[in-house]
């Protein structure tokens, strides 16, 4: 049987004071007019009905065939209209069914079957709605206990495992990052005990929650509303089932809902958009997503700026501007590192190599599998990585950043081009950097998000990576006469590669022979050879093709960074020419080696640390104070990563940085203005082929119909801004190392 709870001044006198505070009760001929209008009330006297004490704020006849139970409390009620888009409507009460509500000024309610215990701001428009309630013990989606419930009672979010081990609980100002810490760093248990307690922060368990529509809100069409905070300007219309969410939402970040939507147990965030049957299940979607189509996000989370449709993701953590458009594909069990694109039919996340659902991938940044692509569970795949077309049958470990994975048609190793962007594909990761700042449509920016390319997180596995490509021709060298054989594809200098295996197979001390190795390829950046990795696949290894050429293309990488990283302190200290000063400036920073790309932050490995025992040792005990963390590590980035620029450049050269010549200097400065350049003509030439190659002209009657449905090379407006930027970055380069010259 229902029970019907009259909130009265014994039982909350100071919450009854400020709900009642500027109204009064009914007049006897408002309540007239009120029972000629067909409306009545769970108080036979209507003494639970509260209006504006302010003149002319309150006309009953706007009150029509509703019915009124427990307390309830109204803003201005005045003849006026609300619109929105084509949707016109007078403000006031009709047809509604309403238990313990208060409802703002210069509202709209038509035909709301079910409204109970309910807060509703001003200017809000609620049509056709079945049912929207508030239980008092809601969550509004968070991770929080009320009194009296049990621990299982949590609402908990799988992601990363579909065994449930790397589970997180969500909170409304919950980001990537978090997530990321949270889930992947479970083997400290006194660490995961007080991430609880930092979600339980602020939350004092009384049972008396009620329901929010913030300000500007319009809702309608809706089937069920349950257990909601909606945020102000927030448009609702169509959707099926919203229940213990909180949508967050503002006048500069507008979130919408639309047809057919099922939401449960999660949170939206500020200027995200959720259309057309999509399903959201315990989750947390980031700052201007877009889910829709019949996409299904169950147990994940997805970052800021990120877009998917029709598709499943599935016990997933999703770091921002993740890109997934298509009917087919689905991830399952995966940490993505954002900047990423599912193709259409990649089946990620199918096969299982365990008697229990509990394998998992993690891919860097920029993971992008080629349509119908399958991988065996577990996998991992440094960062922007493109995996060509085709079933991958064992585990894989892509541990070579910015390479092309294939199967091969002869044998069941995988192929790898190392470096395989910088070499063929130089307009899409140069695009990269200036394409995903643009995207990024949040105006409050609370996730820090690196976006450019080349970053500490990229660079640490490209020196992992030369590295093994240098230990790999370490054995190359070794190998006996019909495997050098097989094993070498062109070799401009015969001679000089039997000396440098002489002297391999004559060497066993480590340093002196990864130094022949070392040489080799400096000396042979022209030959072609294979090298076999068995820690790229299970079972049948790898095949490394263009490994010279990729060691080459990675070592360019390194010097571009490391000045790039110089520039950019000059300009935060604003100062274009380096002096030795400022060498030894940045020389006392603290230098770290180790980085972590938390949900999108690029943050050392140690400082994540240095967090960790600031939460276990309680001297931070919020998730705000985590976030003001990361925001100082952020302020710090600059000096860090120039830091860890002198470093990089002291591994390429063998020689601390005190020790540079004039003639070092010179070598980098012409080194990385062959790169900037190269960037620039290599970005031109991949483009170019779109427009000159035969078969995009063969859809088309003439040029000139090409030309107003393609556009021209010369008006693309991204290798415009990329001269300009260009040359602004070699007449700074020009500067830089002037003075240590």
């Amino acid at each position: 049987m229902l029970q019907v709870t009259i909130l009265s001044k014994e039982d909350n006198r100071a919450e009854y004071n400020t709900v009642i505070e500027g109204k009064r009760k009914l007049t006897p001929a408002e309540i007239y007019t009120l029972i000629q209008n067909r409306n009545i009330s769970s108080d036979p006297d209507w003494q639970n009905v509260y209006v504006s004490d302010k003149p002319d704020e309150f006309d009953p006849s706007l009150i029509v065939q509703s019915e009124f139970n427990g307390l309830i409390v109204l803003g201005a009620i005045r003849p006026a209209t609300l619109k929105y888009h084509d949707l016109e409507l007078r403000t006031g009460i009709y047809r509604s069914v309403l238990y313990n509500v208060t409802i703002g000024s210069d509202c709209v309610v038509h035909n709301v079957s079910y409204l109970s215990n309910y807060k509703i701001g001003n200017r809000v428009m609620l049509f056709n709605i079945q049912e929207m309630s508030c239980t008092s013990h809601s969550k509004f989606g968070e991770g929080i206990l009320k009194e009296g419930e049990p621990e299982e009672n949590r609402i908990w979010i799988g992601v990363g495992n579909e065994n449930g081990n790397r589970s997180v609980l969500a909170f409304k100002d919950m980001i990537p990052a978090d997530a990321y810490l949270w889930s992947r760093y479970r083997e400290d248990p006194s660490l995961m005990k007080r991430f609880v307690e930092l979600t339980e922060f602020g939350n004092d368990g009384k049972n008396n929650t009620v329901g929010i529509v913030e300000d500007d809100v319009v809702i309608k069409n809706c089937t069920l509303l349950k257990d909601a905070y909606i945020g102000s300007f927030a448009y609702i219309k169509g959707a099926f089932k919203l229940k213990n969410i909180s949508v967050l939402s503002s006048e500069q970040e507008p979130s919408q809902i639309g047809e057919g939507v099922e939401m449960v147990n999660g949170i939206m965030g500020f200027g995200s958009h959720v259309f057309y049957q999509a399903v959201a299940v315990r989750f947390i979607i980031g700052r201007n997503c877009h889910l829709k189509y019949g996409a299904r996000l169950l147990n994940s989370i997805l970052g800021d700026n990120s877009t998917v449709s029709c598709c499943e993701l599935l016990n997933n953590l999703i770091y921002p501007f993740h890109e997934q458009h298509h009917n087919s594909s689905f991830l399952i069990a995966s940490t993505v590192m954002g900047q990423s694109n599912i193709a259409s039919a990649a089946t990620i996340g199918s096969n299982h190599n365990s008697r229990s659902p509990d394998g998992e991938m993690i891919a860097g940044r920029g993971f992008w599998p080629g349509l119908c692509s399958d991988f065996k569970y577990d996998s991992r795949f440094a960062s922007f990585v493109l995996v060509a077309k085709g079933s991958y049958q064992y585990e894989l470990n892509i541990t070579y950043p910015f390479s092309l994975v294939a199967t091969s048609k002869n044998d069941e190793s995988i192929h790898i081009i190392p470096a395989y962007w910088f070499m063929y594909n130089m307009f899409a990761i140069v695009r990269n950097k200036f394409k995903f700042s643009s995207r990024d449509k949040r105006i409050v920016k609370v996730q820090h998000i690196e976006t450019n390319p080349l970053a500490p997180d990229t660079i640490q596995e490209v020196v992992a990576a030369e590295s093994r490509i240098i230990e790999l021709t370490q054995r190359y060298l070794k190998l006996p006469d019909d495997m050098i054989q097989k094993m070498t594809v062109y070799n401009p200098n015969p001679q000089m590669l039997a000396d440098f295996r002489l002297k391999a197979c004559a060497e066993h001390d480590g340093d002196a022979l990864r130094q022949i190795a070392k040489d080799y390829l400096h000396q042979n950046a022209d030959s072609q050879f294979l090298l076999s990795d068995d820690r790229c696949q299970k079972k049948y290894g790898a095949v490394i093709y263009k490994a010279a050429q990729a060691y080459r293309e990675y070592r360019k990488i390194l010097k571009y960074f490391a000045v790039e990283a110089l520039m950019e302190w000059g300009l935060v200290h604003q100062t274009e020419e380096l002096c030795s000063e400022d060498i030894m400036l940045i020389e006392k920073n603290v230098l770290f080696t180790k980085w972590v790309n938390a949900g999108g932050q690029v943050i050392p490995e140690e400082r994540i640390n240095e967090l960790f025992e600031l939460i276990k040792s309680k001297k931070i005990n919020s998730w705000k104070e985590v976030h003001a963390f990361y925001d100082a590590c952020q302020k710090n980035y600059v000096e860090d990563k120039a830091r860890y620029a002198l470093y990089i450049l002291e591994l390429l050269y063998s020689l601390p940085v005190s020790q540079f010549t004039h003639e070092i200097y010179e070598d980098i400065t012409n080194d990385v203005a062959f790169v900037s350049m190269h960037l620039l003509e290599a970005s031109i030439s991949s483009r170019e082929k779109d427009f000159k190659d035969f078969f995009r002209s063969i859809t088309f009657k003439n040029k000139e119909e090409k030309d107003a449905v393609l556009g021209t090379l010369e008006d693309n407006s991204f290798l415009k801004t990329l001269k300009a930027t260009t040359d602004d970055f070699n007449a700074v380069l020009e500067k830089l190392f002037r003075n240590l010259r």
